[in-house]
């Protein structure tokens, strides 16, 4: 009974330790620029992460001091968890299936469009009082006074390798026909109604695209690879849980095995 028990302890101090790349997924989504600004994701990975390891920890100690009552709740909450992480892993690829950049002739960063995302993602940029906040929030980074440093001449920023951000934020989409003066100043075109993005952009270095749906398509953009990174992360940590929690089952029940036998084998001792 005492070796399985200690067994139970170590499957559920791996179990601890597996509650780290989660936390750590929701920490790395908090601190960089786009997440920061819409704070979607990263609170419900972060308070997952941290409900796994108390959970973990109880089982832990139940395994350790053998309390049975913490153990039968590390089995219940935890297969809770294991269903909720479940669910958000299935949920974040699915909200990121759609979505890619356009390419456009002579250029080697791709424009984006909002059109091409799921609806929930386009929900999250769209009212008017979400995107203030938002676009407040992203005109207050450097991300776009940066480009100005790294590219003088037009053709070196027609071939830079633009983040989704820069390209539908910090430059006005290329179909408008802008000509470009630096990176985030740009001359208007005699016509510039091909789209109503060529129309919002603005040289003011506080304003940009930062009201262009190329500005919102491309923070989804964004968002869609880094939850795609992190829905990697969080996938492998699901699947190693399972196999964690599956293998401290087991143990659970050889151990309450083991102490109905020991209970038997003792109570027919007496009886004789």
């Amino acid at each position: 009974m005492a070796l399985s028990n200690n067994v139970i302890g170590c499957i559920n101090f791996v179990a601890m330790l597996l509650s780290i790349p989660v936390i750590g997924a929701g920490i790395w989504l908090a601190m960089e620029t786009d997440n920061s600004c819409v704070k979607i994701l990263q609170w419900p990975v972060i308070i997952l992460g941290v409900l796994i390891l108390v959970v973990a920890l109880a089982g832990f100690i139940g395994g350790f001091w053998r309390i049975p009552a913490l153990l039968i709740f590390y089995l219940i909450a935890m297969l809770i968890l294991i269903i909720l992480l479940a669910c958000l892993v299935v949920f974040i690829y699915m909200v990121t299936i759609r979505g890619s950049g356009h390419m456009e002739p002579s250029r080697t960063y791709l424009e984006y469009h909002l059109e091409d995302y799921s609806d929930w993602l386009r929900r999250r940029v769209q009212s008017s009082y979400k995107w203030d906040r938002i676009r407040s929030c992203l005109s207050s980074t450097t991300m776009c006074a940066q480009l100005n440093q790294s590219y003088k001449m037009a053709q070196d920023f027609f071939n830079a390798p633009l983040s989704p951000l820069q390209s539908g934020c910090c430059k006005p989409p290329t179909q408008c026909g802008y000509t470009f003066v630096n990176p985030t100043y740009w001359i208007s075109p005699i016509n510039n109604a091909a789209d109503m993005d060529c129309l919002s952009w603005n040289n003011d270095q506080t304003q940009l695209c930062y009201s262009c749906n190329s500005c919102k398509a491309g923070l989804l953009a964004n968002l869609k690879k880094e939850w795609r990174t992190a829905d990697i992360i969080l996938l492998i940590t699901l699947v190693v849980l399972i196999l964690v929690y599956l293998i401290g089952c087991c143990a659970f029940r050889n151990a309450k095995t083991k102490e109905i036998f020991r209970k038997y084998k003792q109570g027919y001792a007496d009886t004789n």
